[in-house]
């Protein structure tokens, strides 16, 4: 069995036996996969935090035959979100975007323009960027990229922001006050859509709204 380096971004994590993790990552090349990270909940596991959410790191990993879940050797960071996961409101947009990119990936399917946003929205955030700003971006995009962005009835503020989003990069967008209440019906209206399309709640959404 030969073994695959992705460069990937951690979805989600969650205990399996007595050390072990059960890691859900969305890979460049692979698309999201599901993998065992043996001894990885013990202090010399030897992942360090290259396994919080959102992390960004190369992962190693081999998939037996007729196996779901894929064997995780090793996890090397490229850049951690260790600062902004200490500053509350950032650790619950934190939690949205996971959540969201979560639900709304399906497994093994290659989407290399959901990578590159996740990439673009983590970079601004760690720059300094405005939580909503960059949550708003996040759900437009995700949405759009996602194939059902609905018409949406929104106020005119809140249009002509989501028009100004779908053509520029979130660095360059026009300067303005944000706050929760600048776009909250296009927030949403986005987070109805995605509901409505995988048939759940979005969990994180309360919290993040509750901010």
């Amino acid at each position: 069995m030969a073994i695959r380096t992705s460069e990937s971004f951690v979805l989600r994590t969650y205990p399996y036996r007595e050390s072990d993790l059960i890691v859900s990552f969305f890979t460049r090349d692979r698309g999201k996969l599901r993998g065992i990270a043996r001894r990885a909940r013990r202090p010399k596991g030897g992942y360090g935090s290259s396994l919080e959410r959102l992390s960004q790191c190369h992962i190693a990993y081999y998939q037996k035959e007729s196996r779901e879940l894929v064997n995780i050797n090793s996890a090397d960071l490229i850049h951690s979100q260790f600062k902004l996961a200490s500053d509350w409101d950032a650790s619950v947009a934190l939690d949205y975007i996971a959540e969201v990119s979560e639900q709304l990936l399906p497994p093994d399917e290659v989407n290399e323009r959901h990578f590159r946003l996740l990439a673009t929205i983590l970079e601004f955030l760690r720059s300094g960027g405005n939580i909503w700003t960059a949550v708003t971006y996040f759900g437009l995009w995700s949405v759009r990229l996602a194939g059902f962005l609905p018409d949406m009835r929104i106020l005119p503020e809140s249009k002509q922001i989501a028009d100004e989003m779908l053509v520029t990069s979130i660095a360059q967008l026009s300067r303005r006050e944000w706050s929760k209440s600048v776009a909250s019906d296009l927030r949403r209206a986005l987070l109805r859509a995605i509901e409505d399309h995988v048939e759940r709640r979005i969990l994180s959404s309360q919290v993040l709204e509750d901010l």
